[in-house]
């Protein structure tokens, strides 16, 4: 499952991956690809999200953990086969960062889905991307957006976060951390590591690390053929082709676009819970959706509209 190879990093770009990248010829379809790889994979991970959810009525949530990360770590290192030898001291620190990224964004939210209801976890997970975005942008436009997109997660989230576990809710504020640093490391991996080489050892170290407490908490729960089936499903649909298309997509997409881009994360969690869980939204949720639409929109523009400010200098 080798991800089409980028040759090499856009010439300039940011080493953190928090700066605006440059912009890649040709034009706004160019531009557009990028962000189509994110949106399929906030699609994947979110209906893998519903899959969990019954899988988390057979085990712990830390054990619904390992098992994605093993079955995703196993899937990637078969495929992509990736090279362990001829890499810098700063590439293996660069992954073995990733990798505690992965293993805390995923062990943490997990934590706190089991604690406090999934819509107010996901908004404060949420916060961790929305912070990011206003921190690593250079556009004044870019704070509207991310207070667009505020809003929305929030009136989604009830608008109240009063009468949380407070141990839930810290779990999913560690989360969110967690996932702006994914984020960041996410980028770095990908400049440095052809295909989906980094992500795919980064992937099997966060498994290392996180195994010892799935088994720990669900022990001989894991070795379920049921459970293993469903968590094998889970694994490639919100981490195997989630994390491999946004790793693509930011070798080339501003680290500000995709963090607001995340924020599609509620919306599309609500439309695979009334697809495939039957909940209902009400029209503060339906509310929220917009406005969460509306600013990542709003993203897309502001980066379409930043290649063609590029590209018309070259024209004159």
């Amino acid at each position: 499952m080798n991800a089409p190879r980028t040759d090499r990093p856009l010439a300039g770009a940011t080493a953190s991956g928090t700066g605006e990248a440059p912009v890649p010829a040709g034009g706004s379809r160019r531009a557009l690809g990028p962000v189509g790889l994110v949106l399929g994979g906030v699609v994947s991970v979110q209906f893998g999200s519903a899959l969990a959810v019954n899988l988390m009525d057979r085990t712990s949530a830390l054990g619904v953990v390992a098992i994605r990360l093993v079955v995703a770590a196993a899937l990637l290192l078969v495929f992509c086969r990736p090279r362990l030898r001829g890499h810098s001291r700063a590439d293996w620190g660069t992954v073995i960062a990733f990798a505690g990224t992965l293993a805390g964004m995923n062990g943490l939210f997990y934590q706190a889905a089991d604690r406090i209801p999934l819509g107010p976890a996901v908004t404060l997970e949420v916060l961790g991307p929305l912070t990011l975005s206003v921190i690593s942008s250079r556009r004044v436009v870019s704070l509207l957006w991310a207070g667009l997109a505020l809003s929305g997660v929030f009136l989604l989230g009830g608008g109240d976060f009063s009468g949380l576990d407070p141990v839930g809710a810290a779990y999913a504020l560690g989360a969110g951390a967690m996932w702006a640093g994914y984020i960041v490391f996410s980028a770095r991996t990908g400049r440095r590591f052809p295909q989906a080489d980094g992500l795919a050892i980064a992937m099997g170290l966060a498994a290392l690390l996180i195994l010892p407490l799935g088994i720990g908490s669900a022990g001989a729960e894991l070795l379920d053929p049921v459970t293993v089936g469903l968590g094998a499903g889970v694994a490639v649909l919100s981490s195997v082709l989630p994390y491999t298309l946004e790793l693509i997509a930011l070798r080339s997409l501003p680290a500000a676009a995709f963090s607001i881009l995340m924020s599609l994360e509620p919306a599309v969690a609500a439309l695979a819970g009334f697809l495939i869980l039957h909940q209902t939204l009400g029209a503060a949720q339906a509310a929220a959706i917009g406005l969460v639409v509306a600013a990542s929109m709003g993203a897309v523009r502001t980066q379409v509209g930043a290649i063609r400010a590029t590209k018309e200098p070259e024209l004159g």
